[in-house]
């Protein structure tokens, strides 16, 4: 049983943003943006309460931006998936999960050390360039659970 359910069309959508956001940190790196945006279709919490799909999570708009740098700018974003980025969104669709994203609702890529919170929530660790981080413990059980 996967961990949200998706259609062909959203592995394709997620397959083409984990590309856009973490190319440059290979697989394990794109499989942990995947797991970001898998964990905030589960996370009936804080930003997350309104998103429960893979494309409303990838085109929510906060604070009058779109909450992705990829979709916001464009660049890889709008390229064609690749078979192996589809296969790896549906790894993270289906089952996987790993820290430092295993519980992480948020993750961006500071210009100098990664920051101990950010926006107030626990950083959980790093992984190349991107720093990450889950919510503060007893506000969001539910992207435990998911």
């Amino acid at each position: 049983m996967p961990r949200v359910k998706y259609r062909d069309a959203d592995v394709d959508l997620m397959a083409r943003m984990m590309r856009a956001e973490a190319e440059g940190e290979g697989k394990q790196g794109m499989l942990y943006v995947g797991n970001v945006i898998v964990n905030r279709v589960v996370a009936d919490c804080l930003d997350f309460r309104d998103v429960r799909t893979v494309e409303q999570v990838i085109f929510q708009v906060q604070g009058n931006n779109y909450s992705f740098e990829a979709v916001q700018k464009g660049n890889m974003f709008y390229q064609r998936a690749r078979p192996t980025e589809q296969r790896l969104a549906r790894q993270t669709l289906d089952f996987w999960r790993d820290h430092p994203a295993k519980y992480a609702l948020w993750y961006f890529n500071p210009s100098g050390e990664c920051p101990p919170t950010w926006y107030g929530q626990p950083f959980t660790g790093q992984f190349k360039q991107h720093c990450f981080y889950e919510p503060v413990a007893g506000t969001c059980e539910s992207v435990y659970m998911g």
